[in-house]
C-alpha cells in the first residue's frame, strides 16, 4: 500500500510525541543552561500566539486557532495548566497528543481516540532538547502544551503538536526481583556488581544453532509482548569472552522495539528472547548467528558469531 503524506505525518508525530524524546530532533539542541541565558524578548518570540484549548483537564482538549498561521521549531505555549503531580527529572512521562495542520486547522493525528499514549518521554536534559525539557520538567500532570513543528523537509507539513501529560513513572536502575534457582549448569555464569553491572564467565559456552533465553532474575512487572518497547541496560560478548558493547559503561539505556509488524531496533534474537519476560527481570540470551548479525557480522563482531547478552529490563511501554 502506498504511504500517503498524512500517514507519514502520523508516523512522525506518533514517534515523537513525538520528536521530543530524541535529543537534537529539533533544531534547538542547546543545553538548558544556555536556554536560561535567553532574554525575555527571545522567550516571548518563541511563544505561539492565538492558540487556545478548552475541555476538562486530563481529557482530549479542543484546540482552536485561526488558520492559516505559521509556527517555527522551538515555539510553544502552555494551553492548560494541570492539577496533578509535578514532573521531575528522571520521570518517564506518558503523553496523549493531537497534531493539527496550521495551514487549514485539520487534525492530522491523535492518540486519544484509541488511547495509545506515547510513553517514550524520559525527562532529562540529555534526552530532551531544551524547549521540551524546559516546558515538561516542573509541569503538573494533565498539563497541555502546544509545540510548533515546521516539518517542511519530511512531510511537507507545519503543524501544532498539542501534548497532554497524563501520567508518570520511574524506570528501575537495575533488575529487581527474585533470583532464579534452577539455571542449567552448562550456561554462562553471571555475577553482578553492587550497582547491577554484570560480569560473565562463559563456562565453555560455544556456538549455538538455536536461541537460548534464560531468566536470571524474575521481575514482578509488566509482561512484554510484541506490541511493547522495552527500556533496557545490557552487555554483550562473543563466546570467547570478548565484550563488544555495554550500555553500563556508557551509563545509558536503550529502547528496544519488540513490535512484530515494525522495523525492529534490535535483532531477531533479542525480540524472540525478550517477549514474555517481565519488567524487573534480568535475562541471559545466547543468540545464534542467523538471529544476530549473520555471515556479515557488524563492527567488531565477526561474521557467523554466536552472541551472549545479559539484559536488565527496566521499564516498558
Amino acid at each position: 500500500m502506498r504511504k500517503s503524506v498524512v500517514t507519514k505525518i502520523v508516523a512522525l508525530a506518533c514517534s515523537l510525541i513525538m520528536c521530543a524524546a530524541v535529543a537534537g530532533c529539533s533544531s534547538d539542541s542547546s543545553s538548558s543552561s544556555d536556554s536560561s541565558k535567553s532574554s525575555d524578548a527571545s522567550s516571548s518570540k518563541n511563544q505561539i500566539a492565538g492558540v487556545t484549548a478548552t475541555g476538562k483537564l486530563g481529557e482530549k482538549p479542543t484546540i482552536s486557532f485561526n488558520a492559516p498561521m505559521t509556527v517555527s521549531d522551538g515555539s510553544y505555549v502552555v494551553l492548560q495548566k494541570g492539577d496533578g503531580d509535578v514532573i521531575e527529572d528522571g520521570d518517564r512521562v506518558c503523553a496523549q497528543g493531537i497534531a493539527l495542520n496550521v495551514k487549514d486547522g485539520t487534525e492530522l493525528m491523535d492518540t486519544w481516540t484509541k488511547n495509545t499514549p506515547d510513553c517514550s518521554l524520559k525527562v532529562s536534559s540529555s534526552t530532551l532538547n531544551s524547549t521540551y525539557y524546559g516546558q515538561i520538567k516542573g509541569a503538573k500532570l494533565n498539563t497541555t502544551i502546544a509545540f510548533g513543528v515546521n516539518d517542511q523537509n519530511s512531510s511537507g507539513y507545519s503543524y501544532i503538536l498539542a501534548m497532554t501529560l497524563v501520567s508518570k513513572s520511574k524506570d528501575l536502575e537495575k533488575a529487581t526481583g527474585e533470583e532464579v534457582k534452577d539455571i542449567p549448569a552448562n550456561l554462562p555464569k553471571v555475577t553482578r556488581a553492587k550497582d547491577g553491572k554484570p560480569s560473565i564467565d562463559m563456562n565453555g559456552q560455544g556456538s549455538v544453532d538455536s536461541l537460548i533465553s534464560q531468566t536470571l532474575i524474575k521481575g514482578s512487572g509488566k509482561k512484554l509482548t510484541d506490541t511493547n518497547t522495552a527500556v533496557v541496560k545490557y552487555s554483550g560478548w562473543l563466546t570467547d569472552g570478548t565484550q563488544f558493547d555495554s550500555s553500563w559503561t556508557k551509563n545509558t539505556t536503550i529502547d528496544a522495539d519488540l513490535y512484530s509488524g515494525g522495523q525492529h531496533t534490535v535483532t531477531a534474537g533479542w525480540q524472540k528472547g525478550l517477549i514474555g519476560q517481565t519488567v524487573g527481570s534480568q535475562v541471559l540470551l545466547v543468540i545464534p548467528p542467523d538471529q544476530a548479525y549473520g555471515s556479515s557480522g557488524q563492527g567488531s563482531i565477526p561474521g557467523n558469531s554466536t552472541l551472549v547478552f545479559v539484559i536488565d529490563i527496566l521499564a516498558a511501554y
